[in-house]
């Protein structure tokens, strides 16, 4: 079902007090990776706060400093060769990195109430672990604790209007805590996955987009498996009139967004084809296009530095590595490439196993083909994403 909007042109900037979001949600999407078909009388649960909030009532999962910060381990990588020969790499965190970066995990929750509480619970450690950990190279983290909806609600029918606005809420109140109290000028990349993009759409649109002191210290945005979108043939329009899609590796203020793909999306996609494309508070509207921005090589195509999560390979891949690293990663060297490719009902990143890449297990979409690589959306690019913001971090601060 969706929401409609104004044209961006007559639409004013929007605090989350004034943004109306409520009224423009009478019933969210019919089939998503967010919400299921029914419209019909779920109510969210109310988070119940946790020991160990900051003074504005945030749960930080990654804070720079804090103890067991699972966002400041130093972590290994197993690097396999075509040939399957193996060699181990350690990465280390930056001590005085020069940028932030704000991050939202994707759905993960376990818990069983409509939105989680604020609990640091295991899982919220192995997703920080494997998506936001090897930022602490080029950034220093932050990673708010944030009442999303869980797994088991996402499987349940019912209107979960009432559970998304408060995972949005929770979000939208940790980022204003981040920008008053930790942020003090310095340069931001805000990175989030599936439900975490999408809630960060959002709030790029309510705090960043038409804030031009905000967008003054926009590094970059990486919105990844999050449907984002632009205007057909522009680089701004449709979540952003400000924010432009970026062009090059060096620029600045400007966002990537992309679902990937191994083959042509079908025509009952949760991402990838606009007519079907998951969102949260909104999808894609007709005559809108998806955004594809490629972080391997905006523009063209290129080859991808995985970092693979070691203990997920046996669920993500066929054939994984016999036997199974025990290092945090796992890594192959030229064995995908990603190429942004486009249709007349959406756009998405091409991934393709090169030939021959002996060692290259063959990638599994563990949700069925409407998925795509869901799951690989940010492991297969993690090591190009990690140069792309160190790119951009040295760019800002020249």
């Amino acid at each position: 079902m969706g929401t409609s909007r104004k044209p961006r042109s007559s639409r004013k900037p929007r605090s989350w007090a004034a943004t109306g979001i409520v009224a423009r949600l009478a019933c969210l999407l019919t089939a998503t990776v967010l919400t299921s078909a029914a419209c019909a009388g779920q109510a969210a649960t109310a988070p119940t706060a946790t020991p160990g909030a900051d003074a504005a009532g945030i749960v930080w999962l990654c804070l720079p400093g804090k103890a067991d910060n699972p966002c400041e381990a130093t972590l290994t990588t197993t690097v396999i060769d075509a040939s399957g020969k193996r060699t181990v790499e350690t990465m280390t965190p930056v001590a005085n990195a020069p940028i932030d970066c704000f991050y939202l995990y994707p759905t993960t929750s376990l818990q069983t109430t409509m939105n989680a509480d604020l609990s640091i619970d295991p899982e919220l450690v192995t997703i920080a672990t494997w998506q936001a950990a090897p930022f602490s190279k080029v950034c220093k983290v932050y990673a708010p604790v944030y009442p999303q909806l869980t797994i088991p609600a996402l499987g349940r029918g019912g209107d979960k209007t009432s559970g998304l606005l408060t995972a949005y809420s929770g979000a939208l109140a940790a980022f204003d805590d981040y920008l008053a109290n930790y942020n003090k000028g310095r340069g931001i990349v805000f990175i989030g996955h599936s439900q975490g993009a999408m809630l960060l759409i959002n709030l790029l649109e309510d705090r960043v987009d038409t804030a031009p002191e905000v967008r003054k210290v926009l590094v970059s945005a990486l919105l990844l498996g999050g449907s984002a979108t632009t205007a057909p043939g522009k680089t701004t329009g449709g979540d952003f009139s400000e924010i432009p899609t970026c062009a090059s590796i060096t620029q600045t203020g400007c966002v990537f967004g992309y679902s990937s793909f191994d083959e042509t999306p079908p025509t009952d996609a949760m991402f990838g084809r606009t007519a079907t494309a998951a969102g949260m508070l909104r999808r894609p509207q007709r005559g809108e296009q998806l955004m594809c921005v490629n972080p391997v090589a905006p523009g063209g195509s290129g080859t991808m530095k995985p970092l693979i999560a070691t203990s997920d390979m046996p669920r993500l891949t066929a054939q994984p590595p016999n036997p199974l690293p025990k290092t945090t990663f796992v890594t192959y060297s030229n064995a995908y490439t990603a190429e942004c490719q486009t249709n007349s009902d959406g756009a998405w990143l091409q991934i393709s196993r090169l030939d021959p890449a002996a060692a290259a297990p063959i990638l599994v979409g563990t949700e069925g083909r409407s998925w795509g690589l869901h799951d690989f959306d940010v492991s297969l690019p993690l090591g190009n994403l990690l140069d792309l913001v160190a790119s951009e971090s040295t760019a800002y601060k020249g």
